[in-house]
Formats: structure tokens, C-alpha cells, sequence
């Protein structure tokens, strides 16, 4: 008999609680993500805090507790790189060794004439930049011509952006699938994202929940692979199904906030009786990280701390949940990068004991802690800590 008879996986996209071991290679020796939002965006996390979230950025004991109620610990990352898909692939025990290639400089002439080419659009921008102000920038100019805002950031993605009422998001998705062929598959990036947007001016242009990822399969087999195969579903919130391109996922459900994204959690908790609930909370990542935003990541997290009672209470006597992230994206870095750091690990649930988990070599022990839950025999790396969370 295993365990937890359910899983719940929340990922708080772009949360981080202190510089990696390796984060100078990165730039990011400095980076705390979630003790700067603590100390200096005032966040208020008294429910997070009682899960022993607070016990983990080194830069603060604002949110610290004594005697935390849940399992508590940090998660290192094996893989080359800091973005979304590294990330989440290995904390489902897939280490990616390689990482992608980046064009902070802008892309290849080659690639964006292709582009052009294909599409049968202009190109405007083709630099790294901030996916708001670049909207101010030339949004005007795309709405005036119908050419395409192409850019990208520090991490290995082609970004495009188009207003809703210029390109709409079916036409922007099928142009994305054209960028996919091209910058994925011969340049080495690893997203293409659409970037709908509306508004009526540069002043008040603004995305919209139309987003949507295209990015390269995983690389080899990941644990949501080997749970259907074990007729254990999975069901996917937010950009899960597009992380691992529906590979596994059984059924999934975009959102359009991380409020919503609670929301269709505790629904499936309702309807599914078994397997994974794997969620992407998004917000803390587009909207405060990458945005510079320390006020907005804070208030952002209240949010999420008001909701941790609901998720608790919607949870079965033998069920876990466990929130962890992907990356850092420190909004108080003076960058708008991600950065390299531990990731959090919370085990909750009622049948959790609770303690310290201490520092992991690997986001994967996740995966192979969740594989010896299920039973599954998957070979992924990574190291269980389920009997020490297991009552």
C-alpha cells in the first residue's frame, strides 16, 4: 500500500530561496528571490511561514518559524541552465546536460529573413528586451504596419508579440509553429511564445491570458511519462501541458491567473481520485520577476498565502502536496533575468511529518520521490525523501 494515494505538485513559477552553489557562474551569487520580496517587498506569508517556507532564504528570518507543521528543505539544479523547461523537466527526473543556446544580441539575420519569408511579415525589434516596455516601444508601429515584435530575454526563447486585433491568437499560434520549425529545430532555442496583446494606445497595451508556449519535447522519458504508462493519471494546470508538450498529461486546463490556478487545482481535487495534479502558478515569474517589481511579487505571494488554507483543507487524509519552483527570478536583481538558485521543497498534508529535508543535490528527488510513492520502477536520477516525510 503506498503512502499518499495522490500527489499535488505546485510549482510558484520563478520562486527562489538563495543563490545555487554555482550561481557565480551565473551572476547571480547575489540572488534571493524570495528573501528580498520578504524583506524588502514586506511580504506578509503567515500560512507559508507555518509550512516552514520562510526557514529557507538566507538574506532574512522575517517569516522564520520555530516548529514548522510541514516537511521543509531546498532543491539545487543539475541542469544547464535556469529556465522553465530545465527546470520542470528535471524536478520530473529528466537532467538536461546541455543547455539551450541564447541570442541576448538579437537572432540571426538568416533565421529572422526565413522568418519573414515564411510568415509573409515584417520583423520589428529582434533584441532581448522587457515584454512590457517593448510593447511601448514599437506596439504602435506593429498595429500601424501588421509586422511582428520578435524578442527574447536571458533565457532561450522567440518571443512574439501581435495585437489581438491585428493577428489573432489562432493566426499568431500558427506563426509561432512556423517560428518552432525554424529558431527550435535548426537554431537551438528552446520556446517560441505568443505574446497577444490589446489595448488602444502604447499607453495602455497590455497581454492578455492568451499565451501560449511551443516548446521542444522533453529530451527522454520524464515520471509523468512513466505514470501513464501506469494508467496513473496526470492532470496538467496552467503551462504544464505546453512544458512537456502533452506528453503524459492526460487532461489539462490553462489559466489566466494564479488565483485561477488554485482554483481549477482544488477542482481537480474534487474530481480526480488519483495520480498527479501538477500546477504552474505563472504570475510571480511574467508579471513581478521579469518585470522588476519587488511591491507586485509581494502582494503576489499574500495572494497565494490567503489561498494556502483552501488548498490544505481540499486535500485528502492520504493525499501530499508539495510546492517547490522552477528557477529564481529575483525582482530585486537589476537584471530581468531568471536566476540561479535552490528552489523551495514544502511536503504538506496530514499524514506529512513534518521536519527538516535540509539542502538537495537535485530538483529530481522530487521525481524519484513521487516514482517510489507510485510503486513505478522508472530508472530517473534523483534521490527519495519520501521516508522521511511518510508518517
Amino acid at each position: 500500500m503506498r503512502p499518499f494515494r495522490r500527489a499535488v505538485v505546485v510549482v510558484c513559477d520563478g520562486l527562489g530561496v538563495g543563490a545555487a552553489p554555482d550561481a557565480a557562474a551565473f551572476g547571480d551569487s547575489h540572488a534571493d528571490t524570495l528573501g528580498h520580496v520578504i524583506s524588502l517587498g514586506r511580504a506578509k506569508i503567515p500560512n507559508l511561514a507555518r509550512l516552514g517556507l520562510g526557514n529557507l532564504p538566507p538574506t532574512t528570518s522575517l517569516a522564520r518559524e520555530s516548529a514548522p507543521s510541514a516537511a521543509f528543505g531546498r532543491l539545487a539544479e543539475k541542469s544547464a541552465g535556469k529556465d522553465t523547461a530545465t527546470g520542470h523537466w528535471e524536478m520530473m527526473g529528466l537532467v538536461t546536460d546541455v543547455a539551450f543556446k541564447l541570442y541576448p544580441e538579437g537572432f540571426p539575420a538568416g533565421l529572422i529573413e526565413r522568418f519573414r519569408a515564411e510568415t509573409g511579415r515584417g520583423v520589428l525589434g529582434n533584441k532581448a528586451a522587457s515584454g512590457t516596455e517593448i510593447l511601448k516601444e514599437l506596439g504602435e508601429r506593429h498595429v500601424a504596419t501588421g509586422d511582428l515584435i520578435v524578442y527574447t530575454s536571458g533565457d532561450s526563447v522567440f518571443q512574439i508579440a501581435a495585437h489581438e486585433s491585428v493577428v489573432p491568437p489562432e493566426e499568431l499560434y500558427r506563426i509561432c509553429r512556423i517560428a518552432y520549425t525554424l529558431a527550435c529545430e535548426q537554431y537551438g532555442v528552446c520556446r517560441v511564445i505568443a505574446r497577444p496583446f490589446v489595448g488602444d494606445s502604447a499607453a495602455t497595451y497590455k497581454r492578455t491570458p492568451n499565451r501560449r508556449d511551443f516548446p521542444v519535447p522533453p529530451s527522454g522519458k520524464t515520471l509523468l511519462d512513466h505514470l501513464d504508462a501506469a494508467s496513473l493519471p496526470v492532470y496538467g494546470v496552467g503551462k504544464i501541458e505546453d512544458i512537456f508538450t502533452g506528453r503524459g498529461v492526460r487532461e489539462a486546463v490553462h489559466t489566466v491567473s494564479d488565483d485561477d490556478g488554485v482554483n481549477h487545482t482544488i477542482d481537480a481535487l474534487k474530481r480526480w481520485p488519483d495520480g498527479l495534479i501538477f500546477t504552474n502558478l505563472v504570475d510571480f515569474d511574467t508579471l513581478y520577476g521579469h518585470r522588476s517589481d519587488v511591491q507586485g511579487y509581494a502582494r503576489n505571494l499574500e495572494k497565494l498565502d490567503a489561498r494556502i488554507p483552501h488548498l490544505l483543507a481540499a486535500l485528502g487524509d492520504d493525499d501530499v502536496l508539495i510546492l517547490t519552483g522552477d528557477h529564481g527570478c529575483d525582482p530585486s536583481d537589476e537584471s530581468t533575468d531568471h536566476t540561479r538558485e535552490f528552489v523551495p521543497l514544502v511536503v504538506a498534508g496530514r499524514r506529512v511529518r513534518a521536519g527538516s529535508l535540509g539542502d538537495r543535490t537535485s530538483f529530481a528527488d522530487i521525481a524519484a520521490s513521487l516514482a517510489e510513492n507510485f510503486g513505478l520502477d522508472t530508472g530517473l536520477p534523483g534521490t527519495s525523501f519520501l521516508k522521511e516525510v511518510a508518517s
